[in-house]
């Protein structure tokens, strides 16, 4: 077999064999296959795609290429989310602790935030002493203990991925829906839980920009899922605004506190109960979907998934004191509309991308990161705003800000009409 051969066949639109798959990544891992050609390869992959064989072929290879995580022995049906990222998307910090408190095992696996997209672990190491390095073995027993734990990605995980991204990344073929696919899917697959549901986000501040293109990545991946007889649900979710109302790892950790105690933004919380009812239904703990979310209700209700998230939080060493003096920073900035009307359009990129500048995110893997930082917005779309009125805050530690300042009101669109609120939840793709 040569890999000129195999680079020509999907140059030309030939679907690859799964021998020929598993036989490209493990010569690449080793070392056998040079980038040069495989960025040929990833290149014919990004022009003439994949059949859903030859994605599952992909997923099963990257897979394998490293340690599979065994979660058998915590009793019972383990659930995982993952969301293909978004701007102020703090939907783990609230869903953990919320399905773990309706008593299903949530066994989470998460990444850092890379450009305008948080990460979860950076928002949990914000909490004081919080450590999301865990051994396997503390793991699996935190899980059987308290029903929860979240913990970094260990690097002898789809060690395969890890290289194949660092090309597509190089390479401008990062958009490429099955390759897109595969990276996630063999991540969350390696991480041995029984139900994945996935929050695949369209808009400016998510990855994928179209509901075509979405829809497309979703089927993907539920089919992948369910070629390796795991339970998977996709959520599309819109992400044209940012999700809630805070965009900074501390701020984002305060809003979800807040929303488990059912005081959350609308959207954050109808999302949370709709994602968090598939998760509680799949992991087999209510006989129908309505009767989960009956009961994801009463524990945002009676404090329940509070008191889950505070146990979850000591348990990984972490302390808040008080919500109050969580957040600490120089000064807050006010940021007030020119106009009167009604908002339009919030940029999520352009407030990602604010706050990132403001230090809340990174550019690079290597920056590092001002916990209390980022931004609170004021309104949403469809919210009714007058002149002078405040459209956001910035939560700021830097000098010289005027320019984020700009890029931040230039986020808000408003206008004269009346303007409808946008769905949070645009399809669930089950099959």
């Amino acid at each position: 077999m040569r890999m000129v051969d195999l680079i020509e066949k999907k140059r030309d639109g030939f679907p690859l064999t799964n021998e020929e798959i598993k036989y490209i990544i493990e010569n690449y891992v080793n070392k056998s296959i040079p980038d040069y050609q495989m960025s040929s390869l990833l290149m014919a992959i990004y022009f003439q795609g994949m059949t859903n064989k030859e994605s599952s072929a992909l997923t099963k290879a990257i897979l394998n290429s490293g340690e599979i995580i065994d979660l058998s022995i915590i009793d019972g049906i383990k659930v995982d989310k993952h969301s293909t990222g978004g701007v102020g998307d703090k939907t783990t910090l609230v869903l953990g602790p919320l399905v773990a408190s309706c008593g299903a095992k949530v066994a989470k696996l998460s990444g850092r935030g890379l450009g305008h997209t948080g990460g979860t672990l950076d928002k949990l190491e914000s909490i004081d002493g919080l450590s999301i390095n865990i051994e396997i073995n503390d793991f699996i027993k935190q899980v059987n203990e308290i029903g929860l734990a979240v913990a970094g990605q260990t690097a002898k995980v789809t060690p395969a991925d890890k290289l194949l991204y660092a090309l597509r990344d190089v390479t401008a073929t990062v958009p490429s829906i099955p390759l897109i696919a595969s990276s996630i899917m063999s991540k969350k697959l390696a991480s041995g839980s029984d139900v994945i549901i996935l929050d695949v986000k369209i808009g400016e501040g998510a990855f994928m920009k179209t509901i075509e293109d979405a829809r497309e990545l979703s089927k993907i991946m539920v089919n992948i899922g369910t070629s390796f007889n795991k339970k998977v649900v996709a959520f599309i979710t819109d992400m044209s605004q940012p999700l809630g109302f805070s965009v900074g790892n501390r701020l984002e950790v305060k809003e979800a506190i807040e929303t488990l105690k059912g005081n959350g933004p609308d959207d954050l919380t109808e999302l949370c109960v709709e994602i968090g009812s598939y998760m509680v239904y799949s992991g087999g703990i209510t006989q129908t979907l309505e009767e989960a979310k009956k009961l994801i209700l009463e524990k945002l209700n009676n404090n329940e998934a509070y008191a889950k998230q505070m146990e979850f939080i000591k348990y990984q060493g972490g302390t808040i004191k008080d919500l109050n003096t969580f957040i600490n920073v120089k000064e807050i900035i006010e940021v007030k509309s020119n106009e009167t009307g009604y908002v339009k359009e919030i940029d999520a990129l352009a407030i990602g991308i604010g706050a990132m500048k403001l230090g809340a995110g990174r550019e690079t893997k290597e920056d590092s990161i001002d916990p209390d930082v980022g931004i609170i917005l004021n309104k949403k779309v469809g919210n009714q705003v007058t002149k002078g009125e405040t459209l956001a805050l910035l939560y700021n530690n830097k000098e010289n800000i005027e320019n984020i300042i700009d890029e931040v009101l230039n986020a808000f669109v408003i206008t004269k009409e009346k303007v409808e609120k946008k769905p949070i939840i645009l399809e669930i793709i089950t099959e």
